[in-house]
């Protein structure tokens, strides 16, 4: 088997890896850089199945790598679409409350917002005030988010592809999975279901097996991925006229997930939802999708049973809606009562990727673990593909030694 050598091989190419590979070469063209995915093609999981949405930074704890990552990656994903004729639309969104228990998640959301730096945040006071922004919603007080927006993320990611391959001279093979990873000195060692490859640096970037990449290389890894797939509907066309752009609820503080809205998508079309049921398969977007492995690795992590003792009874209301149409509906009523069932039609589903310690605390920040020449992207969750080209560029200061903006 023939060895070729690199200076950086990375592992994955979802929207993250993708951003990596493009910025090593982009900042070191010199460089002899391959990336490596399993799949045919780029973005064929989370990068391709999220809800194509540019988060703002409202959510995320002022100073996280998830904010600062977030805010960076904003400018930097909109820069980079207006380069290159990405589709996009800054359309904005509104956070809405229902209830009156909502209003303190809700003012903390916003105080949020302000620390994080986005100008521009509207106190929405009341439902008149909310309905000039989204006249079919239910509500008491919102938000309106005006750096929200929507973007083709697959398109993104066959042009990161293509400038890194053509314009750069990056390497990049498909349809091979890696299956062993060994440093020695100054060499890391990579082997896949095809090849053997030897390179200086490793990054990887394996989203829903970032976890097990991680431990070809860490003997004591302290995070294990919970696979969670969220469902969609979408508005039949005849009604797509009730959702103007973007509607999120405030988010439920006993379930760490933002809940079930509604997204204009910008290929055209209304998505509704998603849920966030247990995956018993790691790459299972069909709720009969069931693996052995992946099903033992969640049921034998002692983190996944103090998550169920936690959000268990949560977990079975997602499950539940999943399975029944009318439960789903019910809850997107609670935004828009005027939904009716039959104004759903099945959407596609996504599967996130969320780490968990052996404690049973789901791990919300971003988590890059740098061992000298080898990287770990642990956790990258939403808004991972927002903050892409904001973690690439992080990732690829780290790997060139030259001073971060952040750390972790």
């Amino acid at each position: 088997m023939s060895v070729t050598k690199y200076d950086t091989i990375i592992v994955g190419a979802g929207l993250v890896g993708l951003s990596v590979a493009y910025h090593l070469k982009r900042k070191n063209p010199n460089s002899k850089v391959l990336l490596i995915e399993k799949e045919n093609d780029v973005a064929q999981h989370q990068s391709g199945h999220n809800s194509g949405v540019i988060h703002s930074g409202i959510y995320y704890k002022p100073g996280s790598l998830k904010a600062k990552n977030c805010i960076d990656g904003y400018h930097s994903i909109i820069e980079f679409a207006e380069e290159h004729d990405i589709p996009f639309d800054i359309c904005g969104k509104i956070i809405v409350a229902t209830s009156e228990a909502e209003l303190p998640k809700l003012n903390d959301i916003y105080e949020r917002g302000i620390q994080n730096g986005l100008g521009d945040l509207t106190r929405l006071r009341s439902l008149e005030e909310i309905r000039e922004y989204e006249p079919h919603v239910a509500g008491i007080e919102a938000i309106h988010v005006p750096q929200t927006g929507i973007i083709d993320y697959p398109r993104m990611a066959t042009t990161l592809l293509s400038l890194f391959r053509n314009e750069y001279g990056g390497d990049a093979v498909f349809g091979e999975q890696v299956v062993k990873i060994k440093s020695e000195k100054d060499t890391v060692y990579v082997e896949t279901t095809k090849h053997s490859y030897t390179a200086a640096n490793l990054v990887s970037c394996g989203g829903l097996f970032s976890d097990r990449v991680a431990n070809l290389t860490e003997k004591e890894n302290d995070l294990r991925i919970i696979p969670f797939r969220g469902e969609y509907y979408k508005l039949r066309e005849e009604k797509e006229y009730l959702v103007r752009n973007l509607i999120y609820p405030v988010p439920d503080p006993s379930f760490p997930f933002l809940g079930v809205h509604f997204t204009r998508m910008i290929q055209g079309g209304i998505e509704a939802g998603p849920n966030a049921v247990l995956a018993f398969k790691r790459e299972g977007y069909r709720f009969s999708d069931f693996n052995l492995k992946d099903t033992q690795d969640t049921f034998s992590w002692p983190g996944f049973w103090k998550i169920a003792a936690k959000y268990g009874k949560t977990g079975l209301g997602e499950m539940y809606r999943s399975l029944s149409k009318a439960a789903f509906t019910k809850a997107l009523q609670k935004l828009m009562p005027e939904v009716q069932e039959s104004d759903l039609v099945p959407g596609g589903a996504g599967v996130r990727a969320q780490a968990c310690d052996r404690n049973g605390n789901l791990i919300d920040d971003f988590d890059i673990l740098n061992r000298r020449n080898i990287i770990h992207v642990r956790n990258a969750p939403s808004p991972a593909a927002t903050s892409s080209l904001a973690i690439g560029q992080y990732i690829c200061s780290q790997l060139l030694g030259s001073e971060a903006a952040v750390s972790n």
